[in-house]
């Protein structure tokens, strides 16, 4: 990185689509089709750019332009504590100055072909069926959900289960999810990677029940059973073995135990999900190499901002455990990802600098005007 000053600071909201509405999870309503990925795009003094998503206000800004680079980035380290708010603009910069890729200053080897790819799941398939009665026809629905993915490149599908927690009766509704969960594996084949996630709508019991009940689909993570909780997932940690099942742990998004990480490394959790904005970038490039040493994996969260699945494939050089990027379908317009693609269950990793994404600048220009700001040295 060259010593130069952040001379200029954008921020604005792009605005874009899912293909199709996103329904709901065991605790919240309709999702909806909208995404609205924030991006800040940082200036030198010298002409150089880099954007991403940040949660930048324009009181911060004011605090931080005029800073130097040594200031806001660390070549080794990555953006320090103060400037982590630009966490995402300050790697793509770093990527633009070396003319390298993210993944490439992390140090990745690429495929023979010249190519670094990333493992990734669909995380599409919301709770979108309960306007209709009929069991059999809420399972087909969710079915040719997955075979869009299936259709894009995806050979990984993650189903939102616990319609019983709020939205239906608890036996219905676990009957359901049971019957949608053989549906998804039988339209996908026996070869796709089937995931779960409850967002904390199961206990203990109904865990053991639905995923006893669908052992034969051969489930390969069950992601936030219910609230973390120690006693819990050493039972179910024993109940698992007992069985047979190979069944992975996965947690941590959103409101997270503090002691997360302690459960991790007495291995009562296999798969850590931070998310990929909070903690950010910088941060996962520390926690991985952590959980690698303890043999968890690392699959950061992302839903709803778009941008998110583009960098969580970064992350895959600098963590030897990496699961999976969550990828949430979405166009947004201004925000160029053609160099990205899905094929055989893997993106397709941009190979131009920094992060590999593009900005249209009548289209972030217009979105700065309207919804955003400035920042400049004086």
């Amino acid at each position: 990185m060259k010593d130069s000053k952040i001379a200029r600071i954008e921020w604005a909201r792009l605005t874009g689509q899912r293909p199709r509405k996103a329904g709901c999870n065991s605790r919240l309503g309709e999702h909806g089709q909208q995404v609205s990925p924030p991006i800040a795009r940082i200036t030198t003094d010298d002409g150089a750019t880099g954007f991403g998503s940040s949660r930048l206000t324009e009181e911060q800004a004011t605090t931080l332009v005029g800073s130097r680079l040594s200031e806001a980035f660390d070549s080794e380290k990555g953006a320090t504590e103060q400037f982590r708010v630009l966490d995402y603009p300050l790697w793509d910069l770093a990527g633009q100055l070396a003319g390298k890729p993210v993944y490439a200053l992390l140090g990745a080897q690429t495929d023979d072909d010249g190519v670094f790819r990333a493992r990734c799941y669909d995380t599409s398939l919301y709770i979108d069926d309960l306007h209709l009665e009929d069991e059999g026809e809420a399972a087909a629905l969710i079915a040719s959900e997955a075979l869009e993915g299936a259709a894009r490149g995806h050979k990984a599908f993650k189903i939102k289960v616990g319609r019983g927690a709020m939205h239906m009766p608890v036996e219905a509704g676990t009957r359901r999810d049971i019957r949608v969960i053989h549906a998804v594996r039988e339209a996908v084949g026996a070869d796709a990677k089937i995931l779960l996630d409850a967002n904390n709508g199961y206990n203990l019991n109904l865990t053991k029940r639905v995923l006893g009940e669908t052992a034969d689909v051969g489930v390969y993570w069950m992601e936030e059973a219910f609230h973390e909780d120690a006693r819990l997932y050493a039972n179910l940690k024993e109940w698992l073995n007992a069985q047979g099942l190979e069944t992975r742990i996965a947690d941590g998004e959103g409101d997270a135990s503090r002691h997360l990480l302690e459960w991790a490394q007495q291995g009562l959790i296999d798969i850590v999900q931070y998310d990929i904005f909070h903690p950010g970038f910088t941060r996962w490039c520390e926690l991985g190499p952590q959980l690698d040493e303890w043999n968890v994996g690392s699959a950061p969260h992302h839903y709803g901002g778009h941008y998110g699945h583009y960098v969580s494939c970064h992350l895959a050089a600098a963590i030897r455990g990496f699961e999976y990027v969550e990828w949430d379908e979405a166009d947004t317009p201004g925000l160029d990802a053609s160099e990205y693609s899905i094929a055989d269950g893997h993106v397709n990793v941009s190979q131009l600098p920094g992060f590999g994404l593009k900005l249209d600048e009548e289209i972030y220009a217009r979105a700065v005007k309207e919804n955003g700001f400035v920042v400049s040295q004086s």
